[in-house]
This record gives structure tokens, C-alpha cells and sequence, in this order.
């Protein structure tokens, strides 16, 4: 347990009257705020708030420990402004969110590093699929993948993300492979209830032409992971972005569809609301992103390496014609 950073929170919810008023202070959640009065209190082994359901009060410790609290955080502050500008690493609380299948897969590689890196700061991660307000949730930065983002926001692009329509060879064979969009409808497919064109799958050719396919799902589902193992079973075709089926892709156990057309492009955006007033916790870690993920991004490699097993395959095939002249 941070002591010190538990005092703070103690003073702060003492000041504000309320967990919600100090977790608002301190750009945090009022579950982690009662986290981190019940674990100073479990440390000292004594009660320091009496809560009801209208009002906190101190006990005679607390009163004590906060007014001593209150003396020892004057000090470290003291400190800090002695110290001023020899340590220029970024410290505090940084609340991020994030879609959550593309948490658990991706950003969960990405954080070790950068905790490493910038072990000042101090991490608050949400992953939800839902659209996070930034403002009124006190979020610092979303991660979000979309084709374009609202115009309240200031987004920097991360990495392409594309979406790939797959089954597996269980499914394939068992139900044949469809050879255009329109025979979608003929097959059993498994969607995701939160895609933002709902059923209706886009579809654009090599000549540009664009179509959309009204697809009639066997499984709805709120999870894309799930989605995955369904359709890695034999279960039916899904349309989901490639941080999410491309390892299955590059092992074969999905297979790409309808390579000829193009679905939907779309791109990892870290959004925050002020490029002005952009802190340097939200700078650091945009700036990590970009460089851990790079000009190919992990998840779009299954692409190269079927290219490079096509190749190695006609290459064999060339040999064993040439030999059998």
C-alpha cells in the first residue's frame, strides 16, 4: 500500500464530505477511494470513518491520524518544491479505457513495459465496449477503433485494424465456401451485437462498387472472443477485427473469406478532450503506443505470414514441376 497516497485520499474525503466528492477530486473512482480508506484502516488496524447512508463522520483515531496526515503530506510538498525541476518523470493517476477484447489481447502486452518504464505513475484501467464519456467519467485517455470519431474529441491515429470475414475449414467444408457477398445469406453467420452497421456487412470491390449484405445471424453476441471460439468450432462465419482472430488466421484454423472485397478499414485512435492542456501521464503514454506497436502492428502479421506460406507453397510446387520434366 502507497501510505502517503492513502493519507492524501483520507484528507481528501475528510475536506470533501464524501467518497464521490474526493474520488472527483482526485480524478478517480469512489470504488477506489473506499478501497484505499478500507486498506489504510485494515493497516492500522483501526476504524477511521463511520459511514452511513447520509453522512461520514471521523472517530477520535481518525480525527488524530488525519490532523497528523495533514502535517506529513505539508512536508513531502514541502520536498517536492525543494526538488523542483530534477525529476521530470510524470507521476499521478492515469484512468485509460479501452475496448475489452483489444485490452485483454493487446494492451495488456503494451502496459508491462510501460509500467517499467514510468513506475511513478500509476494505472486505472476500464476495458468496456462501451463509449466512455472522457469528461464526465474523469478518463484521461480511450482507446477506441473506429473509422472516424466524433468532432469533441482530439484523437491521435495509432495502427490500421482490419476487419476480416473467416470460418474455419470445419465450417467450409461442411457448408462450402462463398464466393460473393451475396451468398452470405445463405450461410450461418455469428455477429456482434455492438458492430456499429448491425447486420447489415459492407462489402466494396476491386472496381469500388459498394454493397451491403443483410446477413441473418445465428448467435448474437457481446463479446468478440467468444464470437472466435464459436466460429473456430465449426460454428459459422464471423466478420471481427484482426486483433482478434489473426492469431487463429495465421495458425489456419480460421480461414479468410471474400478476400477480393473490402470490408470495413478502420484504426486504433487514442482520444483525450484538449490537445492544449495535454498532460505529459497522457503524452508518455501515447507516445509508448506508438513506438511498442510500430508500422505493423502484431495483430495485422497473420497477413505476411500467409503471404509468405502462399509463396512457399508455389515455390514447392514449381519444384516439383521442373523436377518431373
Amino acid at each position: 500500500m502507497d501510505l502517503a497516497y492513502a493519507m492524501k485520499v483520507l484528507v481528501k474525503v475528510v475536506d470533501a464530505g464524501s467518497f464521490a466528492r474526493a474520488a472527483e477530486a482526485l480524478d478517480t473512482s469512489t470504488a477506489a477511494v473506499s478501497r484505499q480508506i478500507g486498506a489504510l484502516e485494515a493497516h492500522l488496524g483501526a476504524r477511521l470513518l463511520n459511514r452511513t447512508t447520509r453522512r461520514l463522520s471521523m472517530t477520535d483515531a481518525g480525527a488524530e491520524f488525519c490532523e497528523r496526515s495533514r502535517a506529513i503530506l505539508g512536508e513531502i510538498a514541502e520536498a517536492e518544491a525543494v526538488a523542483g525541476q530534477q525529476s521530470l518523470q510524470p507521476v499521478g493517476l492515469l484512468r485509460i479505457t479501452a475496448p475489452l477484447s483489444f485490452g485483454v489481447t493487446e494492451l495488456s502486452r503494451l502496459l508491462p513495459a510501460f509500467r517499467q518504464r514510468y513506475p511513478q505513475l500509476r494505472l486505472d484501467v476500464d476495458l468496456t465496449d462501451r463509449v466512455v464519456d472522457l469528461a464526465n467519467e474523469g478518463v484521461d485517455v480511450g482507446l477506441r477503433i473506429a473509422q472516424e470519431l466524433g468532432d469533441n474529441l482530439v484523437a491521435r491515429r495509432i495502427a490500421p485494424v482490419s476487419m476480416v470475414v473467416c470460418a474455419s475449414p470445419i465450417y467450409l467444408k461442411r457448408r462450402g465456401v462463398p464466393r460473393t457477398p451475396a451468398e452470405l445469406t445463405q450461410h450461418e453467420t455469428l455477429s456482434f451485437s455492438y458492430l456499429w452497421v448491425g447486420d447489415d456487412w459492407p462489402f466494396t470491390d476491386a472496381q469500388g462498387t459498394r454493397t451491403r449484405v443483410r446477413v441473418q445471424p445465428a448467435v448474437h453476441a457481446t463479446n468478440g472472443d467468444l464470437l472466435r471460439e464459436l466460429a473456430v468450432a465449426g460454428g459459422g462465419i464471423i466478420l471481427q477485427p484482426s486483433f482478434i482472430v489473426g492469431t487463429e488466421l495465421a495458425r489456419g484454423t480460421l480461414v479468410p473469406l471474400l478476400t477480393d472485397y473490402r470490408t470495413l478499414d478502420l484504426s486504433l485512435f487514442a482520444v483525450y478532450l484538449s490537445r492544449r492542456q495535454l498532460s505529459s501521464k497522457v503524452r508518455v503514454f501515447i507516445d509508448h503506443l506508438v513506438e511498442a506497436i510500430g508500422d505493423e502492428p502484431p495483430w495485422e502479421q497473420w497477413q505476411r505470414s500467409k503471404a509468405l506460406v502462399g509463396r512457399g507453397r508455389r515455390t514447392r510446387n514449381s519444384g516439383r514441376t521442373a523436377r518431373s520434366r
